[in-house]
């Protein structure tokens, strides 16, 4: 028997065999054996994490939504359920409107200001250096990348009690502005209220554009060098190069972080705090989580208070879908369609 010969049989052999016991189907999704290792691995890394996902963020926040719909004072058992009178009260009380707008301007300025100045800077310390050569930051890279990052290893109370005091009409601002000819006669610039609240964004600003400057320098050492080398040969300059290649491609990075500090600026509390406890002159920087302290802790109204925070998670989410839109409505997408 030759070798094509034994093939033939071999195969008819098998179509056989086949066509008398059939089949064999794949395995359906869900018929796995219930092992040991199987188990164990849905407890560990399903079952666990979703039940301490509702117990310690999902039960929390449905009692919070109970709470707001009561009178409690938060120091006695006694509560009266009152439905949604606590929203109607905050939303015809103009002192609470106003720290939401105020928040509202800090989600707008804090995040689009500060991750600007980011990428500039990471842009400069990865790849702005000469025009010619191999792609490199400018001289000292590191030197800058240390300074800047500084500010964000300072607790957050610190920055706001230190430029508290810089801004005070005897402080460091004001001498320097003396020193340069601009007799300020001790301006109070968290006093004004044509100044409180852009001071306030500027110490937001100084304390944060470090850490999302570090953010995009690892983003942007991740895109290959190979694309900057070529938008370099095709004569594109910087800004060009920065709006055209290194934006689009960390993409989903400046998503990321635009929803995180546009968290940090709806609440916002220790900065607005150490700089202004009061909220401002006419209350001109006080933000929603400010006016919640008060109401709980000073007025005793837990009850309106958690309906305060009710609403301030509620204005977070759609901050948050209001971003993913966005980017998705802008381009932000892969090959697959995904964000």
């Amino acid at each position: 028997m030759t070798a094509t010969q034994g093939l033939d049989a071999a195969v008819t052999t098998a179509a056989v065999t086949t066509s008398r016991t059939g089949r064999r189907r794949p395995p359906r999704l869900g018929k796995r054996p219930l092992t040991f290792d199987y188990v164990s691995f849905l407890l560990v890394f399903l079952v666990l994490p979703v039940a301490i996902f509702v117990i310690f963020v999902i039960s929390p926040f449905v009692q919070a939504v109970y709470y707001s719909m009561t009178n409690w004072t938060g120091f006695s058992p006694e509560m009266d359920f009152v439905g949604l009178a606590n929203f109607v009260r905050l939303f015809t009380d103009s002192t609470f409107m106003q720290a939401m707008g105020n928040n509202i301007v800090l989600a707008i300025a804090v995040p689009l200001i500060t991750l600007s100045i980011a990428l500039v800077f990471a842009s400069m310390i990865t790849v702005g250096g000469p025009s010619t050569g191999q792609v490199r930051g400018l001289a000292g890279s590191s030197f800058y990348r240390v300074v800047s990052f500084f500010p964000y290893v300072i607790p957050a109370i610190v920055i706001g009690i230190l430029w508290a005091l810089i801004y005070s009409p005897e402080g460091l601002l004001n001498g320097i502005l003396d020193a340069a000819g601009l007799n300020v006669n001790g301006f109070a610039w968290l006093g004004d209220e044509r100044t409180a609240m852009g001071a306030s964004i500027f110490v937001i600003i100084w304390g944060m554009v470090g850490f999302y400057m570090v953010l995009f320098i690892a983003a942007i050492k991740g895109i290959p060098s190979e694309i900057y080398e070529a938008s370099r040969i095709d004569g594109a300059g910087r800004f060009r190069t920065t709006i055209s290649i290194t934006l689009p491609l960390i993409r989903d990075n400046v998503q990321t972080a635009y929803i995180y500090i546009g968290i940090l600026a709806l609440d916002a509390f220790v900065y607005m705090a150490a700089l202004n406890a009061t909220g401002g002159p006419g209350n001109t920087t006080l933000v929603m989580s400010q006016y919640l302290y008060r109401t709980a802790f000073e007025k005793s109204q837990f009850g309106l208070a958690s309906a305060m925070g009710v609403v301030l998670a509620v204005v977070t989410l759609l901050f948050a879908a209001i971003v993913f839109l966005v980017n998705r409505f802008t381009g932000g997408k892969d090959d697959e369609g995904r964000l």
